[in-house]
């Protein structure tokens, strides 16, 4: 039986897309990267282990979804999947409101992404052994 965990990233900046998707494929996870949540909705039947949403998103086509709307939809459709939460805000009421929804954890786009975003990883599968 394959263990490995699949992981969703959701962000519309590609290069943090392919930042998290490097780093923690060599960690053994595996993943798979969206650029607006309306994909990753679509493939949530894969049954991902855990979903990092990005908070802001931009289209200049279309409007998309932001964050808290696909949180919500994430969480009607597979209440059990775990989100992290990316955001550049650092915003308090976007955090409690979050909070108050049951996120998982809440990572700010700083320079520590990467590093806070593994602490993050790591303790919320250690939880759910």
């Amino acid at each position: 039986m394959n263990t490995q965990k699949l992981i969703f990233i959701v962000d519309d900046d590609p290069f943090i897309n392919m930042l998290v998707v490097k780093r923690f494929t060599s960690e053994g996870y595996h993943l798979e990267a969206f650029s607006y949540g309306e994909e990753c909705i679509s493939a949530l039947n894969k049954n991902p282990d855990l979903i990092i949403l990005d908070y802001y998103f931009v289209n200049n086509d279309h409007k998309v979804m932001n964050g808290m709307e696909v949180f919500d939809k994430i969480k009607e459709l597979k209440p059990e999947t775990p989100v992290i939460m990316l955001s550049g805000q650092e915003k308090g009421e976007i955090v409690l409101e979050f909070a108050r929804k049951g996120i998982d954890d809440y990572i700010i786009k700083d320079s520590n992404l990467i590093d806070n975003l593994k602490v993050a990883i790591d303790e919320l599968f250690e939880r759910q052994k």
